[in-house]
C-alpha cells in the first residue's frame, strides 16, 4: 500500500470542506500542462474546485481551474504536483500526505513485483 486509507481520507474530506482551494502548480507541472494544450492560459497559480481519491496507484487527484477565460479546458493532477501556502491550516497535513506518497511510490517502483 502507497496510501495510508484513513489519514488520506481524513485529508480528502478537509480539502473537499475547504474548496475551492487555492494552489500553486509545479514548474514541471506547469511545463507539462503547456505542451498538452498550448492554446490553454496557465497562470502560476490555480483553485482546486474538485478532487477525487483514484485508488493507491493514483491517489488524490485534483481538478484545477486557471480562471474564467478557460472554458472547455480542464486540467486532473495529482496533488503532490502542487503547492501549497504554508499559513493555509492544512498545509502541513498535504505536505505530510505528498512527503509520504512520493516516498511510497519510489519505494514501490524499486521493490520486486510479487510472485
Amino acid at each position: 500500500m502507497i496510501d495510508d486509507i484513513e489519514a488520506t481520507g481524513r485529508l480528502q474530506t478537509q480539502i473537499e470542506a475547504a474548496l475551492p482551494l487555492p494552489a500553486r502548480p509545479t514548474p514541471e507541472l506547469l511545463e507539462m500542462l503547456r505542451q498538452q494544450s498550448p492554446d490553454m492560459k496557465l497562470a502560476p497559480s490555480c483553485r482546486i474546485v474538485a478532487i477525487s481519491y483514484a485508488g493507491d496507484e493514483g491517489g488524490i487527484v485534483c481538478k484545477l481551474d486557471f480562471g474564467a477565460d478557460q472554458t472547455g479546458h480542464a486540467a486532473y493532477v495529482s496533488l503532490t504536483h502542487l503547492r501549497f501556502d504554508p499559513r493555509l491550516p492544512m498545509a502541513r497535513a498535504i505536505e505530510t500526505y505528498q512527503r509520504r506518497r512520493v516516498k511510497g511510490l519510489r519505494a514501490a517502483a524499486t521493490s520486486p513485483p510479487p510472485r
